[in-house]
């Protein structure tokens, strides 16, 4: 059921003509502020206070120029505040709603905000934190414009129709909303602010705990801030409480920051509320309550203003009942032709799913047996070279065989008849050395004779003499 309200109106997107595109992009934590768009804060300077991990700044802009700066909650998937400044209203009434894909995808390619219904399908977990066009189709509520379009020219208005600058409202809340802020705006502040390049606006949405189909918050209370920041500088804030269609309570900045989160400051230095002038703060909410009083009187002192307002009243209500049936027959209509074309796109998802899958397991056989064969025709020289290789070496391995057992055969009778044939020369020549070692035995055996009989004889001549040496006595010289 989810799926189909959130893309309730995908047909009537896809046949809308897109003339025209807002660029936006969301701005960084480590970036200063809403980085270009700061130019529509007093000095430059953002409002503090709001530091919620789901608070997220966007700098919305148009043809490659910032045209106005939110605050968003992805919480509660409304803005919080748009801070803009007044340009001559322009003609233009197209209505070409927008969203911010990366506040639900941020890892996406896209950096600027488009059309709903081209990104569809394409960007992840659209709508998990931001409003879609299904979420307010039958609610009972209007996409009203935080930034209100009647206050920009044509560029400008292009930009504020985003689903980022809208809040629920009723039908006639949003009426009134946007027709007592262009009258203040055009009647009350301008007038008194003597150079109006330097008005800086700021409309805001207080979330309550109601939600639009249980996703986005609808407001308790609208506010507007404005400062003059001119050398007679001033500021206002002005409510509208949702119970109360006519009210527009006018109060001063402070009063107003009271009201929203703990610890928010709107402007720097609250734009000179301090020190603004007495007479000037009087001569605005003078004017303020001259538009608020007209109003009223303008309703109670014209009789005929009141009868055609009581004939349109009953009009209305017996109109209602046939609106309805025509928006629930729009409705029928629209599911219908979504269900008619979800199912001939799942059908041709389908057919188109197995032709591929047919093509694509043909494919991959064909390349399998193209392969297969590629390895096989490779693999044929291959093994040929292979075997011729393998016989050529394994007739050398038998020709080297019988080298080596013939040369082992013929090694053992030619060496014998060498060692044979030898043996006489050996023999002979050896005779000499025979013959030599004989003499030189027998030499040598005489001469061992010799010296022995010699060494004998020299013993005994010894002995003898020693002896008569012993016992002869000496005689004389001559003796």
């Amino acid at each position: 059921r989810e799926w189909t309200m959130e893309t309730s109106i995908v047909f009537l997107l896809c046949i809308s003509v897109f003339l025209g595109f807002s660029q936006g992009r969301v701005v960084g934590e480590d970036e200063t502020g809403f980085a270009e768009c700061n130019m529509f804060f007093p000095g430059q300077v953002p409002p503090e206070g709001f530091t919620e991990p789901f608070h997220v700044k966007i700098c919305q802009q148009y043809n490659k120029e910032p045209r106005f700066a939110t605050l968003y909650s992805t919480k509660d998937r409304i803005p919080l505040y748009s801070a803009f400044k007044y340009t001559k209203p322009g003609q233009n009434k197209e209505e070409n709603w927008l969203v911010e894909p990366q506040i639900d995808d941020p890892e996406n390619d896209l950096r600027e905000m488009v059309h709903e219904a081209d990104i569809v399908g394409t960007v992840a977990n659209l709508g998990a934190n931001q409003a879609l066009t299904s979420d307010y189709v039958g609610s009972g509520y209007e996409r009203g414009l935080l930034n209100p379009s009647l206050l920009n020219d044509k560029d400008f208005q292009m930009a504020t129709y985003t689903l980022t600058n809208a809040v629920p409202l009723s039908p006639s809340l949003s009426k009134s909303w946007h027709r007592d802020i262009g009258r203040v705006v055009e009647q009350a502040l301008i007038p008194h602010c003597s150079r109006k390049d330097h008005l800086y606006l700021l409309a805001g949405a207080i979330p309550s705990r109601v939600r639009v189909k249980g996703k986005v918050s609808v407001p308790e209370t609208l506010w507007l801030a404005a400062c003059c920041d001119a050398p007679e500088g001033w500021s206002l804030g002005l409510v509208k409480k949702m119970n109360d269609e006519n009210s527009l309570v006018d109060l001063m900045v402070g009063e107003l920051e009271k009201q929203l989160l703990a610890g928010v400051h709107l402007f720097k230095g609250n734009c000179g509320e301090d020190n603004q002038s007495q007479e000037k703060t009087e001569a605005i909410l003078q004017a303020v309550s001259q538009i608020r009083s007209g109003d009223q009187v303008g309703t109670s002192d014209n009789q005929e203003a009141k009868d055609s307002g009581l004939v349109r009243r009953v009009a209305g209500i017996i109109a209602t009942p046939f609106i309805k049936l025509l928006e629930l027959l729009i409705y029928v209509f629209v599911e219908l032709v979504k269900f008619v074309f979800y199912f001939l796109w799942l059908v041709i998802k389908r057919v188109g799913g197995t032709v591929l899958d047919g093509v694509y397991s043909l494919w991959n056989g064909v390349v399998s047996y193209l392969k297969a064969i590629s390895m096989v025709l490779i693999s044929i020289p291959y093994d040929v070279g292979r075997v011729i290789i393998n016989i050529f070496l394994g007739f050398l391995q038998i020709v080297q065989d019988v080298a080596t057992l013939t040369y082992r055969i013929l090694c053992i009778p030619v060496g014998f008849v060498l060692h044979l044939a030898a043996f006489p020369y050996h023999s002979i020549c050896a005779i000499p050395s025979v013959l030599k070692d004989l003499a030189m035995g027998i030499g040598g055996t005489f001469s061992l004779v010799i010296d022995a009989t010699a060494a004998l004889l020299h013993g005994f001549y010894y002995l003898a003499g020693h002896i008569v040496k012993r016992f002869v006595p000496k005689g004389s010289s001559d003796d």
